[in-house]
């Protein structure tokens, strides 16, 4: 198993950066497929950005040439920033870990894009 924690959600203004990290414990993070998602109230939860074991990674195409997904495996950390931002970007950000199928969540962080 691994448990997942994100940090970094905030108000931001439009145009605005932020960066999002998400700390992994409990197991062997470089083997896990990380990816960020999102959702708005009422919504389903979206996928934003994922980087394979391998650190391939791909995007929305709504995030495409804006965010970034990376990984540091010595620190068990996936980190997502986030440039350019619009007020459609305003959601509740989910790390995600997947292994053998087996998905697990963090607990999210608010993300607001608002002048």
């Amino acid at each position: 198993q691994v448990q997942l924690v994100e940090f970094g959600g905030g108000l931001v203004q439009p145009g605005g950066s932020l960066r999002l990290s998400c700390a992994a414990s409990g197991s062997i993070f470089s083997s896990y497929e990380m990816a960020w998602y999102r959702q708005a109230p009422g919504k389903q939860r979206e996928l934003v950005a994922f980087i394979s074991s391998g650190e391939l990674t791909n995007y929305a195409d709504s995030v495409q040439d804006r965010f970034t997904i990376s990984r540091d495996n010595a620190k068990n950390t996936v980190y997502l920033q986030m440039n350019n931002l619009k007020h459609e970007d305003t959601d509740v950000y989910y790390c995600n870990a997947k292994k053998y199928g087996i998905p697990y969540w963090g607990q999210g962080t608010h993300v607001t894009v608002s002048s």
